[in-house]
């Protein structure tokens, strides 16, 4: 009986070791090579099961995109989720470096707001996407970061998404009076025709040649004609001072042409 009992121990510590040195062999190995490893021993199951992509709740949410941080998310999530980054131990995103807007004509809701944050803590960024169509307005941010200000009032004036609670939301780069936004799909290359309405009437300027507006230049010069009991010099002297005006005159059009009456 001691001689069994002896040899039954001797097997379990075998027994141990080697349940040891596999233990070690597979923390050596990685992971991908033993779970490659078990599917090739396995033969349960000899085709490979194949889920389809649903495309619905990849529009819903998406969390990454390619090899950077992107997230997709409701349009009544902004300000929860804009929050949570910012103030999250663990996300600190309190600095905006963009938002801007993209037209995708062939979505339902054909805008996409894009807001992008940097986290200096932890030298790292993110990407937030929503989307909106014309109707209803969109969360303003400027509660959570003021330097959305300008950033809001330039996707209102070129893409025509409206931020609710938005203290200034006017044009910011077209001019007062323009019509349509510029940074639509649907928007005319050629822009839109409007008039044009000046508070005063324009001068008009005459912008032919000072050679063509004085033409006595193109004639031989007149020869002296002295009347009787009239002196040469005085005569001279007459002819001095009108080819002086003259000078004068085509000099003083030439910089109107140029320049006009508002630098005189």
């Amino acid at each position: 009986v001691a001689l069994a009992t002896a040899e039954s121990m001797v097997g379990m510590l075998a027994a141990v070791r080697g349940l040891a040195r596999v233990g070690l062999r597979a923390a050596e190995c990685p992971a991908v090579l033993l779970q490659t490893g078990f599917e090739e021993n396995s033969s349960a199951e000899t085709k490979p099961t194949i889920r389809l992509k649903d495309e619905i709740a990849q529009k819903q949410l998406s969390i990454t995109c390619y090899s950077e941080l992107e997230i997709l998310i409701h349009p009544y999530g902004i300000l929860p989720v804009i929050a949570f980054l910012k103030d999250h131990t663990n996300a600190q995103f309190r600095n905006i470096v963009d938002l801007t807007a993209v037209d995708i004509l062939s979505r339902q809701y054909h805008f996409e707001i894009v807001y992008n944050f940097l986290s200096l803590h932890y030298n790292f960024r993110i990407r937030l996407k929503t989307y909106t169509d014309e109707l209803p307005p969109n969360e303003c941010i400027i509660s959570l970061f003021e330097g959305a200000n300008w950033y809001e009032r330039e996707v209102w004036d070129m893409i025509g998404i409206f931020f609710a609670n938005h203290p200034d939301l006017r044009q910011i780069l077209t001019d007062y009076g323009f019509e349509g936004h510029p940074f639509r799909k649907d928007f005319p290359l050629s822009g839109y025709v409007e008039p044009l309405e000046l508070a005063q009437e324009f001068c008009k300027f005459d912008l032919n040649s000072p050679w063509e507006a004085f033409p006595a230049y193109h004639q031989a010069p007149q020869t002296l004609k002295i009347e009787p009991g009239e002196k040469k010099e005085d005569r001279k002297q007459q002819y001095a001072c009108m080819h002086a005006c003259m000078y004068v005159c085509m000099y003083v059009y030439m910089y109107v042409s140029e320049v006009g009456f508002s630098r005189l």
